[in-house]
């Protein structure tokens, strides 16, 4: 009786990250969609859109909050490869760059309590859309 032993390697297993482009569009376009809706609501309701003079155009918002999605995006495909807690370091990041977005807004001059208050709305309703969708794509346990 002959017994053949047959030794198997482990197969290495690849794991890929959920894509990030994906969640990002579709983010970006809510986003967008949503802060021009509330510029929109504010201007309707009598908030003056005018800042330093000058009129901002709702679509403006939409175009803004679309192009700060996409450095997002970005800033979340560099933390997913470089940081040690991708999700940790995203959030927190995030969070630290939408408070920083609140100065301009403050520092204008000539500018209506209530279009600062406009203004800071959409940076908030911006990232409470953005912010935890793409942070639920990064893991914590990246392999590396």
């Amino acid at each position: 009786m002959t017994i053949t032993a047959t030794a198997t390697s482990p197969t290495p297993v690849r794991t890929t990250a959920p894509a990030l482009w994906r969640p990002a569009l579709v983010v970006g376009i809510a986003a967008s969609a949503a802060t021009a809706a509330l510029a929109a609501t504010a201007h309707a309701a009598g908030v003056s859109l005018d800042v330093d003079g000058e009129p901002i155009p709702v679509l403006g918002f939409a175009n803004l909050t679309f192009i700060c999605v996409a450095l997002g995006y970005l800033l979340a495909i560099a933390v997913r490869r470089w940081a040690a807690r991708p999700r940790h370091t995203f959030v927190v990041t995030t969070l630290g760059l939408t408070a920083l977005s609140f100065l301009p807004d403050l520092m204008v001059p000539d500018t209506a309590p209530s279009t600062r208050l406009v203004l800071m709305a959409t940076h908030v309703v911006a990232a409470a859309i953005v912010i935890p969708a793409i942070a639920s794509r990064l893991s914590e346990n990246q392999s590396r």
